[in-house]
């Protein structure tokens, strides 16, 4: 006799997530309204929630590295024709590009009309200026100071040795290739192995095969631990930060979401409609679990197991297409990441009375775009290419720690931003090549299996 499943089991994957979200942001901000300051909530944060939180993503991060190997390797070996990649590789390229210009353009624009760092409270702007000396306010500055030179972070990508670039790409302090290098080695891997004689390479490719479910199935677990972990983690960040510091930067923080929302709602549902030929209502339903992912985590590298599950088995999108153009979307095609950068640097600008003209502000623009296509896939990982985009347009680059206090919060939505494009792009690639994407509402297999 089969043991019924209880109600919390039978509910579908992202209402448990939601619910975990829910119930974690309502108690942290109880917590902050009732004990801030505390030792034990203090002690609670540090020995409780914080390791219930950070449990989930390891699990999660330790399985990203052998997971863009074998996404990456077979969907390139998988393409076998090489001008076949490229064309595919063109176009994930050309979409990262030209959606990245759009939604910096947005930021920009939403910045100059709305003005947020005008206006502020002279008392409130002094308590912030205040923070800049702060040890987290440096750490950004200290890595902007260490960034290397153009040329040397793009012979970088070519990793001299791929294992210590795999060991070390999650290590803020290296100043190797990281992810990119892994990257490249698993795109130079799979074209190798595609035009290599298959009866000879057969048994490595079904190790690979084999590599790439196992991972999978890990993936399987740690999301049973998501609601939990999702809980635990926005507990955390909401028994810390409050109420406090969004009230004194609420218009920045309404100028980035709404840049934000209109991106992600409008033009993806755009996009979708156009370049995919499919319903944006349907096509956010249907990744609704990666956007809630993708938002606890604020990883695109966290967030990537769960958007290649999702892309295969609910849109349809091939996976020698998803592993491709997902994979290296989790570090090239940060659109949400680009708006905040850009809106980011002329609200400190505002704030410090910078006043930057026309041409400064397309340097913005352009180094905006740049720095989203060269952002690590993890949380905080865009700061210290804004510290190099504020030194650029003379605004001080401590700057940067007004608002290192809501940075967690936004880090979240423009995360959510970034991984919905890359399934968007995704979507687009596969619609070009020829494949029909599921289209259909009825069915959504996984939602409550996971």
């Amino acid at each position: 006799m089969t043991r019924q499943r209880g109600f919390w089991a039978r509910q579908p994957l992202p209402t448990r997530i939601l619910v975990g979200l829910a119930v974690g942001l309502t108690l942290g901000l109880l917590a902050n309204l009732l004990a801030a300051g505390e030792p034990w909530l203090d002690s609670f944060i540090a020995y409780v929630a914080y390791p219930i939180g950070q449990i989930f993503l390891r699990l999660i991060f330790m399985i990203v590295i052998p997971l863009i190997f074998a996404a990456l390797t077979l969907g390139v070996a998988e393409l076998g024709d090489l001008r076949r990649l490229g064309r595919i590789g063109a176009k994930t390229f050309g979409f990262a590009f030209s959606v990245t210009l759009i939604s910096v353009t947005i930021g920009v624009l939403l910045v100059n009309v709305v003005r947020p760092g005008e206006g502020i409270d002279p008392a409130a702007a002094d308590a912030l200026r205040q923070s800049l000396v702060s040890a987290e306010a440096r750490r950004p500055v200290e890595q902007a100071a260490e960034a290397k030179p153009i040329v040397d972070t793009l012979l970088d990508i070519i990793p001299r040795n791929p294992l210590e670039d795999a060991a070390r790409a999650f290590d803020p302090t290296y100043r190797g290739g990281g992810l990119l290098a892994v990257m490249f080695f698993s795109l130079i891997f799979g074209v190798a192995l595609a035009l290599t004689d298959r009866t000879r390479t057969a048994g490595l490719v079904a190790a690979i095969e084999g590599l790439y479910e196992v991972v999978m199935r890990i993936i399987g677990f740690a999301m049973r631990l998501a609601p939990y972990g999702v809980a635990a983690l926005i507990f955390t960040i909401s028994a810390r930060l409050g109420f406090d510091i969004l009230g004194v930067l609420a218009k920045y923080v309404g100028v980035v979401l709404a840049g934000l929302l209109i991106h992600q709602f409008g033009v993806y549902s755009i996009l979708v409609r156009l370049l995919a030929r499919m319903s944006p209502l349907v096509f956010f339903r249907k990744i609704r679990e990666i956007m809630i992912v993708a938002f606890s985590t604020s990883s695109s590298n966290a967030t990537l197991p769960t958007a290649l599950r999702v892309s295969e088995e609910r849109l349809g999108v091939p996976r020698h297409i998803s592993g491709f153009v997902l994979t290296l979307g989790s570090t090239a095609n940060q659109n949400g990441t680009a708006l905040f950068e850009g809106v980011t640097v002329l609200f400190l600008a505002q704030f410090f009375g910078v006043d930057l003209t026309i041409p400064q502000q397309v340097q913005v623009v352009l180094m905006s775009i740049l720095a989203g296509i060269g952002t690590a896939g993890v949380p905080g990982g865009s700061l210290p290419l804004i510290v190099l985009v504020l030194q650029s347009v003379g605004v001080p680059a401590e700057g940067i720690g007004v608002i290192l206090g809501v940075d967690r919060i936004l880090d979240m939505c423009r995360t959510t931003v970034n991984v919905t494009g890359d399934v968007a792009c995704a979507a687009f690639v596969a619609r070009s090549e020829g494949y029909e994407l599921n289209s259909s509402t009825d069915n959504e297999p996984g939602l409550a299996e996971v």
